[in-house]
């Protein structure tokens, strides 16, 4: 009877985790829930239906590639549950019809191929506890011409409870390039409702001696302002008692004339 009870309860097991696959912080891909691919299907163990109040951001996407090229590419979830310190903030599933995928620089352990298939992606364990929800992620073209390249991905902002529920929200993107001349130009791909507000700053002054160039031009504005000050002074100082001083003297000068004068008409 123990041992049946034991059965019974692994079962249930597998089942919540089964049906639940593509919840997990270490990674989400292939067919989920009878559904077809999670990149392409969404994450739909949390909602029915993909939330335009999440944001996927796809940033760096060429106009056109050429084959064997290397493309930096950034994933990035706007929206959703607010991120808390310490905890699981999201995740994200991504495939492309051509061409491999991998961690961009500084990513490697954030990121992983699902099962090893390099047309794939997605977050790791330790990826899935990003502070901005933001994953670099290096595309490679294929060395024979492919025409176009169809890329997926699913984003899933979640509140870090790690049970699945309303309260996490999930939004989808579809995009695509053709094959060609690449000038290097690149593009950002987002679905949503573009409602997307900058983080605030972390402070809300700036020192004066980190300003450098702006720096440099308020202290001489101080100096010129300061100098025009000193001319302004000095000009009254000079008017006041230099002018003055020679008008006395011209007119002590004329009252002695005056006074010879008087003393000459005497004689």
């Amino acid at each position: 009877m123990i041992s049946h009870r034991k059965y019974l309860a692994t079962l249930v097991v597998i089942a919540i985790f089964a049906g639940s696959s593509e919840a997990l912080h270490t990674g989400v891909g292939g067919d989920a829930n009878n559904q077809g691919d999670v990149s392409l299907a969404g994450c739909t163990c949390h909602s029915e239906s993909p939330d335009n109040s999440v944001t996927v951001i796809l940033d760096g996407f060429p106009y056109q590639f050429e084959a064997g090229g290397q493309y930096e590419l950034i994933i990035q979830l706007i929206g959703g549950p607010e991120i808390s310190a310490d905890s699981y903030t999201g995740g994200f599933s991504m495939r492309v019809s051509s061409g491999e995928l991998s961690p961009g620089d500084g990513f490697e352990g954030l990121v992983q191929n699902w099962e090893g298939d390099l047309a794939t992606l997605t977050h790791t364990n330790a990826g899935s506890s990003t502070a901005d929800r933001k994953w670099s992620i290096v595309w490679t073209a294929p060395e024979e011409s492919s025409g176009s390249m169809t890329v997926w991905v699913a984003g899933n902002a979640v509140n870090g409870d790690m049970a699945p529920s309303n309260l996490d929200r999930w939004n989808r993107l579809t995009a695509s390039v053709d094959e060609g001349t690449d000038n290097g130009k690149v593009r950002t791909i987002f679905s949503g409702n573009g409602e997307i507000n900058p983080p605030a700053p972390v402070e809300e002054h700036t020192d004066l001696h980190h300003m450098g160039a702006e720096l440099l031009a308020h202290w001489l504005g101080l100096l010129g302002f300061a100098a025009v000050m000193l001319v302004i002074i000095f000009c009254g100082l000079f008017l006041r008692y230099g002018f003055s001083r020679h008008y006395v003297g011209r007119s002590n000068l004329l009252k002695l004339r005056i006074k010879h004068l008087r003393r000459g008409d005497q004689l």
